[in-house]
């Protein structure tokens, strides 16, 4: 069986250096806005460099229709 116990000692010293630096807890929850601007320039990217605008809008069109709108 695995020695999880020394895992996560060494986690929690992990967590206690970057709270020592002044880093700030995750709290797991981000804006959709934010989560948005964060996805944009690399759809973009993507897009222009495969070429797949029509491939784009058929996915988001069968999304769409998944989702019932």
């Amino acid at each position: 069986m695995a020695d999880t116990a020394t895992r996560t000692m060494i986690r929690t010293q992990g967590r206690r250096a970057h709270a020592a630096f002044g880093g700030r807890r995750s709290s797991g929850t981000r804006h959709p806005l934010v989560a948005t601007a964060m996805v944009l320039p690399l759809a973009a990217l993507l897009v222009v460099v495969f070429g797949g605008w029509d491939a784009v809008v058929t996915q988001a069109s069968s999304v769409g229709v998944m989702l019932g709108r």
